[in-house]
């Protein structure tokens, strides 16, 4: 990452609007930093903006404990030159809001990201069953700022608390997510400049890997069997189509180790039986939150 001058802030890229979700996972990770939030509209837009110099850092969303995995964001970061240096678990709080003075049964629409909607579909069942429509968009955060900019009575949308507090907007209904249990794994991207990424190890726990596998019975198994020989704890494992070679996947891996030694041997140990060894990043675990909700 670029060095930064004393005062100045630091530019971390977002995908959605000032009171996104992503914002909120930003200042959370970067909780002693002075932030220049930069809102964009793609999670292309937001890998661009690092990879071109406007943002010095970029949040991703990249699961969701109710929704799965945002898995174009997986083949975003892996054919980007930026590498994963952290993550951030964020408990998703959906609000129903609006205009204010607004009840939910003056509601005859609703926005929102479609993670979103699918977070919040136990709430928003009887709204449908009433003739609420229920309108997908890019954001939760762009939402709510289109209602408040637009003086749109009878919309709502599924947004966070800091989207309503910023837009002047009310909170029709507060937590109507499905699962109160709901989090979101951000991933912190970053430009790494200095060369050679695996010789930063010593201060880590985890590392995010991909690769290709030949196409042969038992090869994803014997990887994995590696992998346990040397006491990596295998966290995340997710598959994703190699464009233009039908039934061929890269696997993305997300490892969990004690031992850094350990860690790096268990690399060299698997690399005779894949193709493509990509190391996306070495970083700290997030703390996720375990007490009861």
């Amino acid at each position: 990452m670029k060095e930064m001058q004393k005062d100045e802030p630091l530019k971390v890229a977002i995908q959605g609007g000032y009171g996104a979700f992503h914002e909120i996972a930003a200042r959370k990770y970067y909780k002693e930093d002075e932030l220049d939030i930069i809102p964009c509209d793609t999670f292309i837009d937001l890998f661009e903006s690092v990879e071109s110099g406007r943002s010095d850092a970029a949040v991703v969303a990249i699961e969701n404990s109710v929704a799965g995995s945002l898995i174009p964001n997986y083949a975003l970061l892996s054919g980007s030159r930026l590498k994963v240096t952290g993550e951030v678990y964020l408990r998703i709080v959906q609000n129903l809001i609006g205009l204010p003075g607004q009840k939910p049964e003056d509601i005859t629409e609703v926005h929102s990201h479609p993670m979103a909607i699918l977070q919040c579909q136990e709430y928003l069942a009887p709204m449908r069953s009433r003739g609420v429509k229920v309108i997908e968009s890019i954001d939760t955060a762009l939402s709510a700022k289109w209602i408040s900019e637009n003086c749109k009575t009878g919309v709502a949308a599924l947004a966070s608390d800091l989207a309503a507090e910023m837009y002047g907007l009310e909170i029709i209904a507060a937590s109507i997510e499905s699962n109160k249990r709901n989090f979101t794994r951000f991933l912190i991207a970053e430009p790494v400049s200095e060369p050679g990424i695996e010789d930063q190890g010593k201060h880590t726990n985890k590392a995010s890997v991909c690769f290709t596998l030949p196409h042969e019975v038992g090869s994803l198994s014997q990887v994995l069997s590696v992998l346990a020989f040397y006491r990596i704890n295998l966290s995340k494992i997710q598959s994703l189509p190699v464009v233009g070679k039908e039934w061929e996947y890269f696997f993305y891996l997300d490892l969990l180790y004690d031992d850094i030694s350990m860690y790096r041997k268990s690399l060299e140990a698997i690399k005779p039986l894949i193709d493509k060894l990509q190391i996306l990043g070495e970083y700290l675990a997030g703390e996720r939150n375990n007490k009861k909700i």
